[in-house]
């Protein structure tokens, strides 16, 4: 990129339970300390941060995302197809595209990233016409998923162990129906997790061979077992081995798979409600350019 060329910064203030503006200071010195020109917009919303994104674009500045991985999958949703490459300094809970991308989480560094500009094109989830780019999943992990957003108080992964905990106590097993290539599949369980992205749930490995550039989806599925070994396996998720317990576990891969359930449950991604199901989910390939370490480049 050359040396003129200018941010605009797409700034959560709530972001991280406030993380965004701790680290703004320090974020505004490293672009002055490199003399890059950019400017500073606090979002509202998550609609408005998109507008404000393809503000940047029509100005011929490059969005820059400071906050976590729903502003981010908002932005980097609406943005898929655009040439202009997004930026992300990572300013959340969870920070897990940040993570699976390999974005360092110090802000100094995130900002040496972004000036560096090495760029890499992802693939982009699509459910029901709200776009992704992390893990989409419904079921056990959505219900945690709103438990942990509605906790105010922790931070990382705390909060999202906190919310497994306090989800499994209230969970009663779901029967999900999987349509790929015409064919239907049943499971009676816990989670079914359409994974773009590796991560989720702040560090979670939940799909640890997912490639965020591939055109496929790795899905995941939990089915039924006692709620003792579902607790035991879930320091597994971390590591990414839980993937190993096959008669517990489901993985494959699709470019496109229809999920609906018996009862009503929210399709979760990217940290926040997407859309109900059922769903009908697609990958967008390597629709969505976005700014990495060369290392991942």
């Amino acid at each position: 990129m050359s040396e003129s060329q200018a941010y605009a910064l797409i700034m959560n203030p709530s972001s991280g339970g406030g993380r965004s503006k701790q680290i703004l200071p320090e974020v505004e010195q490293s672009l002055d300390a490199l003399r890059i020109p950019f400017r500073v917009e606090r979002t509202r919303s998550l609609e408005h941060g998109v507008d404000l994104a393809f503000e940047a674009v029509d100005a011929r500045e490059i969005p820059v995302v400071m906050s976590g991985d729903g502003l981010i999958g908002a932005v980097g949703g609406a943005l898929a197809g655009v040439d202009t490459p997004l930026g992300l300094i990572p300013a959340g809970r969870g920070n897990d595209l940040a993570r699976g991308l390999g974005i360092p989480s110090a802000p100094a560094e995130a900002v040496a990233c972004i000036a560096a500009g090495h760029t890499r094109s992802i693939d982009v989830g699509d459910a029901n016409g709200k776009r992704f780019l992390g893990i989409a999943s419904a079921g056990f992990d959505s219900e945690a998923n709103r438990i942990a957003n509605d906790a105010k108080i922790l931070k990382g992964r705390p909060v999202y162990f906190y919310a497994a905990l306090k989800a499994l106590f209230q969970w009663k097993p779901a029967r999900f129906s999987l349509i790929e290539n015409g064919v239907q599949t049943r499971l009676t369980g816990y989670t079914v997790a359409v994974a773009n992205n590796g991560f989720y749930g702040g560090g979670m490995n939940l799909a640890p061979d997912a490639e965020i550039d591939d055109g496929k989806f790795d899905v995941i599925t939990v089915g039924e077992i006692s709620k003792l070994r579902f607790l035991l396996n879930l320091p597994k998720v971390f590591k990414g081995t839980h993937v190993e317990d096959d008669d517990v576990v489901g993985n494959h891969q699709t470019s496109l798979i229809e999920i609906k359930a018996s009862r009503p449950l929210t399709l979760y991604a990217d940290g926040d409600p997407l859309t109900e199901l059922p769903a009908t989910i697609r990958v967008i390939p390597r629709s969505l350019k976005i700014i990495v370490p060369e290392t991942t480049a």
